[in-house]
């Protein structure tokens, strides 16, 4: 995660400060996330945009490339080429600079499943099991050590599958592969298409997508969706952050429309943790017009003439004290419209702080993220072993039953198990298999008719378009519309009867979900449950480091340093929403975790508490080496507790005027911890008498039975 700590304004800022006589109040803590197996999780639409411009450019690769293969090469054999333009579906939030090679290592990917699994299939039908479930597998570990974001592993997989099936023995298996690649070079072409036109659309996109979150996060002060709204706002700031680094070429980061565009993504930062520290302090909500001039930001993001008056938010501040906490984010917010009314082309020199160097690398360290993915405290190493050990498993059992399209079997297991925890795997397992039946319906409709050739294509290509569109949406009607298309290539890649083929593809589905609900229940499915406490802990560990630099004088906290800080701390508290939101979704084991909210919540308020005094410059009155100490030892004795999982024996806090807020989230977060505790004893004492009492009920049974 991307982030930075600068904000050119001067002396200290109480993180917590009430205007009012009373002494300060806690905000109310947020209701927990619910994960549901419900009608409306089946069949209801997730909040969003449909993907329009993935779905014409989805549509557009696959046509073109399934029509050039089919007259080069032969339908049969065309269908590959149609797979390969699947390379289209990914990286589409990301600079064009950093898309060209992404896209190239995944059509590389892509020629590579190809490759491997046509070899396989030449051999004996067991050794393209066993291939399919190991793509299956490292897809899923390279994807998520890689970020790369959806589809992920399910392309990967369906490319691998209906490799399979390709006509031809092993000496045609370079014929598929360069099939594969022309397939994934049309991809390529069409996802890169706007870099001519808008070439720093992307970067612009994620920008402006931080400023309508943080009017989101503006409108949501005072209500019970802070929380929610606070986490989805550092998520679209820390994404933003992530886009423009990749997007810092070395011909474009000295420019203006560079050094814009920074300037504008650390004012979003500065003023995301300034509403924070609102957040917390304001139990009503803030004028609408705060929110709108957040919104009217978005806009100015790529168009300077749009961006709003700084004036207009004198009204706003008039009666304030300067230095009080709501007149900060309205500074801010006014800072960051002079910044916004900026054209590209202009050399002012007000924001030169703003533009600074980023104090990162431009490319992640892939083999030190692959490293990282395999450590003990990594969800990527269970997911990946899970995701592999199921879909061969799967396609062997299909395989063994004397299945003829096992392959359909490995597919369907890994769109089930690529849901992550439990609940939402039930809920794609049941949308696959209900979306499946109706789309075998269409696509049977569809292949009775004897069509042409071009019908074939243009359909095929129809259905992957409607597939994008939805698949954001809800996954039931995403799978209504790719059964057929994976019928159409299917049947035209190795003619079977209709109706077989119908059949086939029902009994695997359903055999392919009953194996991904199988894995999902059976194989680590306390991995994310039993990394929650680890994870609060990190997150913890983190904030305690923030704190000693912020308070330390003697420690020179430099602009870099003060950058990294921010980047790990913000990165820590995305990641624990994650596991949590994970964790929740695991039943049973979920009833140990759901007492864990409160603590993520308070250990969430601390750490953006934290990222807020970074952003700031320091005390003028130093911390004392005893007070350095004390708030040492507290922050020791909560994450041994977490870890642990007992009562913190936290003793009196130190007095930290300039940040009394982390002070009452501190035992806040203690609090909760015992409460957290204490239910887990509870519970532990109830299934104990539970236990019990069926003993004493299977003895009384025998003793009647002696008798």
């Amino acid at each position: 995660m991307r982030d930075l700590g600068t904000t050119g304004e001067t002396g200290p800022m109480n993180l917590g400060e009430d205007d009012s006589a009373k002494g300060p109040e806690r905000v109310t803590v947020g209701e927990r996330p619910r994960p549901r197996v419900d009608l409306r999780a089946v069949f209801g639409l997730e909040a969003g945009a449909w993907a329009w411009t993935t779905a014409v450019q989805a549509t557009v690769a696959m046509t073109v490339s399934f029509a050039l293969a089919a007259l080069a090469f032969g339908p049969q054999v065309g269908t590959l080429a149609a797979l390969g333009s699947m390379t289209v579906l990914y990286e589409k939030k990301t600079p064009y600079s950093y898309r060209a090679a992404a896209l190239a290592l995944v059509g590389l990917g892509f020629v590579a499943a190809v490759a491997v699994n046509s070899l396989a299939a030449s051999l004996s039908p067991w050794a393209a099991v066993v291939s399919i479930g190991l793509t299956a597998g490292l897809a899923t570990w390279v994807c998520a050590a890689w970020r790369v974001d959806k589809p992920g592993t399910m392309f990967f997989v369906l490319v691998a599958s209906i490799s399979t099936i390709a006509p031809g023995g092993l000496a045609d298996v370079p014929l598929h592969a360069l099939v594969a690649a022309t397939g994934a070079a049309v991809g390529w072409a069409v996802s890169m298409s706007g870099a001519p036109v808008r070439a720093r659309h992307p970067e612009y996109r994620a920008v402006a997508g931080a400023y309508r979150a943080l009017a989101t996060l503006l409108r949501a002060v005072g209500s019970p969706e802070l929380d929610h709204a606070q986490h989805r706002a550092s998520v679209a700031v820390a994404e933003a952050w992530r886009i423009v680094l990749l997007g810092q070429t070395r011909g474009y980061r000295t420019t203006s429309e560079a050094a814009r565009l920074r300037a504008l993504l650390r004012w979003v930062s500065d003023i995301h943790l300034a509403a924070t520290q609102v957040c917390m302090t304001r139990p009503t909500a803030l004028p609408e017009q705060a929110a709108e001039f957040a919104d009217r930001m978005a806009l100015a993001v790529a168009e300077p003439d749009r961006a709003p008056d700084p004036d207009s938010l004198d009204e706003l501040r008039r009666g304030m004290r300067p230095r009080s906490l709501e007149a900060r984010l309205y500074n801010l917010l006014s800072r960051a419209s002079q910044a916004a009314h900026r054209s590209a082309q202009d050399d002012g020199e007000e924001d030169d702080k703003r533009s600074a160097d980023l104090h990162d690398d431009r490319y992640p360290a892939l083999w030190g993220s692959l490293r990282s993915s395999l450590s003990a405290d990594s969800l990527i190493r269970p997911t990946a072993l899970r995701m592999w050990l199921t879909v061969t498993l799967a396609g062997a059992f299909g395989l063994w039953l004397g299945l003829e399209h096992y392959y359909w079997v490995a597919l369907t297991t890994t769109a089930v198990l690529q849901g992550g925890n439990v609940v939402l795997t039930l809920n794609r397992s049941v949308q696959r298999s209900l979306g499946t039946l109706l789309g075998v319906l269409v696509g049977v409709a569809l292949l009775t008719t004897d069509l042409p050739l071009a019908a074939v294509i243009v359909l095929a290509g129809l259905f992957q378009g409607g597939t994008q569109l939805v698949v954001g949406r809800n996954f039931f009607y995403a799978s209504v519309l790719l059964t057929p298309m994976a019928l159409l290539l299917s049947y035209t890649a190795n003619p079977y009867p209709a109706a077989e083929l119908a059949g086939s593809r029902i009994i695997d589905t359903l055999v392919g979900a009953a194996f991904g609900m199988a894995g999902s229940l059976l194989l680590w499915r306390r991995a994310s449950a039993t990394r929650l406490p680890q994870a609060i802990a990190g997150v913890l560990e983190r904030t305690r480091q923030c704190m000693m630099a912020v308070l330390d004088q003697d420690v020179e906290l430099t602009e870099e340093r003060r950058y990294r800080l921010r980047r790990d701390m913000r990165a820590a508290l995305v990641s624990l929403r994650g596991v949590y939101e994970s964790a929740i979704g695991d039943v049973p084991r979920a009833a140990s975790t759901r007492p864990l909210w409160p603590v993520v919540v308070a250990t969430q308020r601390i750490g953006y508490l934290a990222l807020a005094a970074l952003s700031q410059d320091r005390s003028p009155d130093p911390a004392g080496t005893i007070t350095l100490q004390r708030v040492d030892l507290a922050f020791h004795e909560l994450i041994l507790a977490m870890e642990e999982r007992r009562t913190p024996r936290l003793g009196a806090l130190p007095r930290l005027p300039a940040y009394p807020r982390i002070n009452m989230e501190l035992r806040a977060l203690a609090n909760s911890m015992t409460s957290a505790v204490a239910q887990d004893e509870r519970s532990a004492q109830q299934e104990a008498e539970r236990r019990a009492q069926r003993e004493r009920r299977r003895a009384q049974k025998d003793v009647d039975a002696d008798l």
